[in-house]
Protein backbone atom coordinates (compact mmCIF):
# COMPACT_ATOMS: atom_id res chain seq x y z
CA UNK A 1 0.00 0.00 0.00
CA UNK A 2 0.69 3.78 -0.59
CA UNK A 3 1.07 6.29 2.13
CA UNK A 4 0.25 10.17 0.67
CA UNK A 5 0.78 13.21 3.15
CA UNK A 6 -0.25 16.67 2.31
CA UNK A 7 0.94 19.04 4.44
CA UNK A 8 -0.52 22.63 4.41
CA UNK A 9 -0.12 25.22 6.89
CA UNK A 10 -3.96 24.64 8.18
CA UNK A 11 -4.81 20.61 7.76
CA UNK A 12 -2.47 17.73 6.85
CA UNK A 13 -4.37 15.26 4.59
CA UNK A 14 -3.24 11.63 4.52
CA UNK A 15 -4.25 9.04 2.70
CA UNK A 16 -3.49 5.14 2.12
CA UNK A 17 -4.15 3.51 -1.64
CA UNK A 18 -4.24 0.18 -2.49
CA UNK A 19 -3.15 0.37 -6.35
CA UNK A 20 -5.46 3.18 -7.60
CA UNK A 21 -7.99 3.04 -4.74
CA UNK A 22 -8.00 5.53 -2.26
CA UNK A 23 -8.91 2.94 0.53
CA UNK A 24 -8.41 5.61 3.94
CA UNK A 25 -7.80 9.07 4.36
CA UNK A 26 -7.89 11.52 7.56
CA UNK A 27 -7.66 15.17 8.25
CA UNK A 28 -5.74 16.85 11.10
CA UNK A 29 -4.48 19.84 12.65
CA UNK A 30 -0.55 20.74 10.87
CA UNK A 31 0.52 21.42 14.41
CA UNK A 32 3.96 23.45 13.99
CA UNK A 33 6.75 22.08 16.80
CA UNK A 34 5.49 18.20 16.63
CA UNK A 35 8.02 16.03 16.97
CA UNK A 36 9.17 13.14 15.30
CA UNK A 37 8.51 11.17 18.43
CA UNK A 38 5.13 12.73 18.07
CA UNK A 39 4.41 11.91 14.33
CA UNK A 40 5.31 8.15 15.10
CA UNK A 41 2.94 7.84 17.49
CA UNK A 42 0.05 10.01 15.36
CA UNK A 43 0.68 7.88 12.30
CA UNK A 44 1.02 4.15 14.07
CA UNK A 45 -2.66 5.05 15.89
CA UNK A 46 -3.95 6.42 12.33
CA UNK A 47 -2.82 2.67 11.04
CA UNK A 48 -4.81 1.08 13.58
CA UNK A 49 -8.11 2.45 13.08
CA UNK A 50 -7.99 1.46 9.54
CA UNK A 51 -7.59 -1.90 10.93
CA UNK A 52 -3.77 -1.57 9.42
CA UNK A 53 0.05 -2.56 10.70
CA UNK A 54 3.34 -0.83 9.57
CA UNK A 55 4.09 -3.58 7.49
CA UNK A 56 1.16 -2.84 5.17
CA UNK A 57 2.49 0.20 4.13
CA UNK A 58 4.95 -0.24 1.34
CA UNK A 59 6.04 3.11 0.33
CA UNK A 60 4.98 6.60 1.12
CA UNK A 61 5.56 10.11 -0.84
CA UNK A 62 5.14 13.72 1.21
CA UNK A 63 3.82 17.22 -0.54
CA UNK A 64 4.38 19.57 1.92
CA UNK A 65 4.18 23.74 2.70
CA UNK A 66 5.55 23.91 5.51
CA UNK A 67 9.28 23.49 5.75
CA UNK A 68 9.14 22.93 9.77
CA UNK A 69 7.20 19.93 9.42
CA UNK A 70 8.91 18.07 6.43
CA UNK A 71 11.89 16.84 8.13
CA UNK A 72 10.09 15.82 11.67
CA UNK A 73 7.47 13.80 9.50
CA UNK A 74 10.01 12.15 7.08
CA UNK A 75 11.90 10.88 9.92
CA UNK A 76 8.96 9.67 11.06
CA UNK A 77 7.98 7.38 8.03
CA UNK A 78 11.22 5.94 7.37
CA UNK A 79 11.01 4.93 11.89
CA UNK A 80 7.72 3.19 11.00
CA UNK A 81 7.92 2.05 7.65
CA UNK A 82 11.73 0.99 7.17
CA UNK A 83 11.97 3.24 3.61
CA UNK A 84 12.67 6.65 2.56
CA UNK A 85 9.46 8.59 1.78
CA UNK A 86 9.50 10.50 -1.50
CA UNK A 87 9.22 14.80 -1.12
CA UNK A 88 7.69 16.63 -3.60
CA UNK A 89 10.14 19.26 -4.62
CA UNK A 90 13.24 20.66 -6.71
CA UNK A 91 14.36 17.35 -9.12
CA UNK A 92 11.07 14.96 -9.05
CA UNK A 93 9.68 14.18 -11.92
CA UNK A 94 6.89 15.83 -12.38
CA UNK A 95 5.93 15.09 -16.28
CA UNK A 96 4.65 18.42 -17.01
CA UNK A 97 6.56 21.46 -17.98
CA UNK A 98 6.43 24.12 -15.55
CA UNK A 99 6.47 27.61 -17.06
CA UNK A 100 7.11 29.88 -13.91
CA UNK A 101 9.76 32.54 -14.25
CA UNK A 102 11.35 30.29 -11.19
CA UNK A 103 9.90 26.61 -11.41
CA UNK A 104 11.00 26.40 -7.79
CA UNK A 105 8.67 28.95 -6.22
CA UNK A 106 5.42 27.08 -6.94
CA UNK A 107 4.24 25.26 -3.94
CA UNK A 108 4.39 21.29 -3.64
CA UNK A 109 0.45 21.32 -3.80
CA UNK A 110 0.17 23.42 -6.42
CA UNK A 111 1.74 21.04 -8.76
CA UNK A 112 0.47 17.93 -7.17
CA UNK A 113 -3.21 19.68 -8.13
CA UNK A 114 -2.25 20.48 -11.98
CA UNK A 115 -0.75 17.12 -12.33
CA UNK A 116 -4.42 15.33 -11.01
CA UNK A 117 -6.88 17.49 -12.58
CA UNK A 118 -4.87 17.31 -16.22
CA UNK A 119 -4.36 13.18 -16.06
CA UNK A 120 -8.64 13.68 -15.78
CA UNK A 121 -9.15 16.69 -18.18
CA UNK A 122 -6.51 16.32 -20.71
CA UNK A 123 -7.32 19.49 -22.04
CA UNK A 124 -6.81 23.14 -20.83
CA UNK A 125 -7.65 23.92 -16.72
CA UNK A 126 -7.95 25.92 -13.91
CA UNK A 127 -7.87 24.70 -10.09
CA UNK A 128 -9.52 26.39 -7.54
CA UNK A 129 -7.87 24.94 -4.07
CA UNK A 130 -9.42 26.62 -1.24
CA UNK A 131 -7.06 25.92 1.61
CA UNK A 132 -5.27 28.96 4.00
CA UNK A 133 -4.86 30.45 1.05
CA UNK A 134 -6.87 29.72 -2.51
CA UNK A 135 -5.16 29.18 -4.83
CA UNK A 136 -6.07 29.41 -9.06
CA UNK A 137 -3.57 27.42 -10.98
CA UNK A 138 -3.55 27.06 -15.05
CA UNK A 139 -3.02 24.39 -17.16
CA UNK A 140 -2.46 24.70 -20.94
CA UNK A 141 -4.33 22.41 -23.60
CA UNK A 142 -0.61 21.09 -24.17
CA UNK A 143 -0.04 20.20 -20.26
CA UNK A 144 2.02 22.90 -19.28
CA UNK A 145 1.85 24.35 -15.53
CA UNK A 146 1.62 28.49 -17.11
CA UNK A 147 1.09 30.13 -13.43
CA UNK A 148 -1.92 31.47 -11.35
CA UNK A 149 -2.96 33.75 -8.33
CA UNK A 150 -3.01 33.58 -4.75
CA UNK A 151 -6.09 34.78 -2.66
CA UNK A 152 -6.28 34.92 1.41
CA UNK A 153 -8.37 31.81 1.86
CA UNK A 154 -12.12 32.49 3.18
CA UNK A 155 -11.23 31.33 6.90
CA UNK A 156 -8.39 33.44 6.51
CA UNK A 157 -10.27 36.47 5.53
CA UNK A 158 -12.75 35.52 8.18
CA UNK A 159 -10.82 35.31 10.95
CA UNK A 160 -8.99 39.02 9.84
CA UNK A 161 -12.55 40.14 10.07
CA UNK A 162 -13.20 39.16 13.96
CA UNK A 163 -10.27 39.94 14.76
CA UNK A 164 -10.04 43.42 13.74
CA UNK A 165 -13.35 44.52 14.21
CA UNK A 166 -14.25 44.99 17.51
CA UNK A 167 -17.99 45.16 17.33
CA UNK A 168 -18.23 41.67 15.14
CA UNK A 169 -19.26 38.55 16.64
CA UNK A 170 -17.00 35.74 15.29
CA UNK A 171 -19.70 33.53 13.55
CA UNK A 172 -19.74 30.55 11.37
CA UNK A 173 -19.16 30.12 7.92
CA UNK A 174 -22.18 29.05 6.16
CA UNK A 175 -24.36 29.98 3.92
CA UNK A 176 -27.42 32.76 4.34
CA UNK A 177 -30.84 32.57 2.62
CA UNK A 178 -30.23 36.03 0.75
CA UNK A 179 -27.72 38.43 0.37
CA UNK A 180 -29.35 41.35 2.32
CA UNK A 181 -28.82 40.26 5.57
CA UNK A 182 -31.06 41.87 7.83
CA UNK A 183 -28.99 40.84 11.12
CA UNK A 184 -25.46 41.28 11.72
CA UNK A 185 -24.66 37.08 11.84
CA UNK A 186 -26.64 37.31 8.33
CA UNK A 187 -24.71 39.99 6.67
CA UNK A 188 -21.77 38.96 7.52
CA UNK A 189 -22.21 35.59 6.49
CA UNK A 190 -23.66 36.91 2.72
CA UNK A 191 -20.30 39.06 2.88
CA UNK A 192 -18.17 35.93 3.83
CA UNK A 193 -19.79 33.90 1.32
CA UNK A 194 -21.44 34.97 -1.51
CA UNK A 195 -18.52 37.65 -1.32
CA UNK A 196 -15.96 34.67 -1.58
CA UNK A 197 -18.23 33.53 -4.18
CA UNK A 198 -17.71 36.72 -6.70
CA UNK A 199 -14.09 36.63 -5.97
CA UNK A 200 -13.70 33.62 -7.07
CA UNK A 201 -15.88 33.49 -10.24
CA UNK A 202 -14.35 37.23 -11.26
CA UNK A 203 -10.70 35.22 -10.50
CA UNK A 204 -11.43 32.49 -12.90
CA UNK A 205 -13.08 34.96 -15.41
CA UNK A 206 -10.31 37.42 -15.76
CA UNK A 207 -7.87 33.90 -16.16
CA UNK A 208 -9.82 32.60 -18.40
CA UNK A 209 -9.68 35.47 -20.61
CA UNK A 210 -6.00 35.21 -20.78
CA UNK A 211 -6.35 31.56 -22.06
CA UNK A 212 -7.07 31.25 -25.64
CA UNK A 213 -8.70 27.50 -25.37
CA UNK A 214 -11.13 26.04 -23.51
CA UNK A 215 -10.91 25.53 -19.88
CA UNK A 216 -12.32 23.15 -17.29
CA UNK A 217 -12.16 24.10 -13.51
CA UNK A 218 -11.96 22.05 -10.98
CA UNK A 219 -11.96 23.20 -7.19
CA UNK A 220 -10.60 21.14 -3.85
CA UNK A 221 -10.21 22.39 -0.37
CA UNK A 222 -11.95 22.48 2.90
CA UNK A 223 -14.60 24.67 1.45
CA UNK A 224 -14.85 23.81 -2.50
CA UNK A 225 -18.44 22.37 -2.17
CA UNK A 226 -19.34 25.78 -0.48
CA UNK A 227 -18.20 27.84 -2.40
CA UNK A 228 -19.32 25.36 -5.73
CA UNK A 229 -22.69 25.20 -5.00
CA UNK A 230 -23.32 29.08 -5.66
CA UNK A 231 -20.19 29.02 -8.06
CA UNK A 232 -21.40 29.77 -11.82
CA UNK A 233 -17.90 28.90 -12.86
CA UNK A 234 -17.11 26.10 -11.03
CA UNK A 235 -17.02 22.55 -13.44
CA UNK A 236 -16.82 20.10 -10.21
CA UNK A 237 -15.42 19.21 -7.13
CA UNK A 238 -13.18 16.84 -5.99
CA UNK A 239 -11.78 16.80 -1.82
CA UNK A 240 -9.15 14.44 -2.82
CA UNK A 241 -7.59 15.99 -6.06
CA UNK A 242 -4.20 16.68 -4.35
CA UNK A 243 -4.45 12.93 -2.81
CA UNK A 244 -4.37 11.39 -6.21
CA UNK A 245 -1.92 13.45 -7.71
CA UNK A 246 0.49 12.50 -5.05
CA UNK A 247 -0.39 8.98 -5.97
CA UNK A 248 0.13 9.88 -9.47
CA UNK A 249 3.63 11.77 -8.93
CA UNK A 250 5.18 8.76 -7.06
CA UNK A 251 3.76 6.50 -9.62
CA UNK A 252 6.01 8.46 -12.16
CA UNK A 253 9.32 8.12 -10.15
CA UNK A 254 9.00 4.62 -10.72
Amino acid sequence: MLLVVDVGNTHTVLGIYEQTELMHHFRVQSVRGRTEDEFLVFLTSLLNIAGLETEDIDASIIGSVVPALTEPIVRALRRAFGHAAVVVGPGIKTGMPILYENPRDVGADRIVNAIAAYERVKGGLIVVDFGTGTTFDCVSSRGEYVGGAIAPGISLSAEALFARAARLPKTEIAKPQHAIGRNTIHAMQSGLVYGYVALVDGMVQRLRTEMDYPVTVLATGGEASLIASESTTIDSVDEHLTLDGLRILFDRQR
